[in-house]
């Protein structure tokens, strides 16, 4: 069962979906194909959310995809984020998830790339996030679905080797408002940006299979 709070959001994520442009939903139905695809095989459907840094919207986005799948009950969903380099999650980014009603614990405080153990749900093993390029360990490399959240990793990396899918999936950097009066709404607004889309394309899995 998830958490209180973080199933508070997932509610009200769903019901933001309106505001999804068409052109968006457009993008979000081909994610929500492969991933019917590859239930249809048998076989896992493997995510990774790439972003330059890997520090911010990519892991927003693994962690949204991960939930989303928890939520509605698809199962084969593996989720992995990464970047064109390896930073750190910020800091900011792991508290508005904190605020938001996550459990996040720092495994490893001492290194300038620290492990986070990640719960949405009661009784469960944790979920580490850490920084790393999207082709190193534990990402796939091979027949997964690339999802590029900035412009940046979009550009600089027109084909990214072994993905079976290439989505353009860019949203805006809450990096912009850091150290502002508006960083705290900058997050909390990208959380649900990025988790009202991805919450959309699990969200056409889970209806595709209830026609069946």
């Amino acid at each position: 069962m998830l958490l209180s709070e973080v199933s508070t959001f997932c509610t009200s994520l769903i019901s933001q979906f309106s505001v999804i442009s068409t052109a968006r939903k457009e993008r979000l139905q081909q994610l929500a194909d492969f991933i019917l695809t590859k239930i249809k095989a048998r076989e896992k459907a493997k995510l990774i959310v790439i972003c330059t840094h890997n520090s911010r919207r990519s892991h927003i986005g693994q962690i949204c995809l991960a939930v989303a799948a928890d939520y509605f009950g698809i199962k084969g969903i593996d989720t992995f984020s990464g970047g064109t380099e390896a930073t750190a999650f910020n800091p900011r980014a792991v508290r508005a998830l904190r605020d938001i009603g996550f459990q996040i614990e720092t495994a490893d405080t001492a290194t300038d790339n620290p492990r986070y153990l990640i719960r949405w749900k009661e009784d469960t093993l944790p979920y580490f996030a850490f920084s790393k390029r999207y082709d190193e360990p534990p990402n796939p490399t091979r027949d997964f679905a690339a999802i590029m959240v900035c412009s940046e990793a979009d550009q600089g990396c027109p084909v990214v080797l072994g993905s079976a899918l290439r989505l353009s999936l860019p949203f805006d950097d809450p990096k912009a408002f850091d150290d502002t009066p508006e960083e705290q709404k900058a997050y909390r607004e990208a959380i649900e940006r990025i988790g009202r889309e991805l919450f959309y394309a699990v969200h056409l899995v889970k209806k595709a299979g209830q026609a069946k």
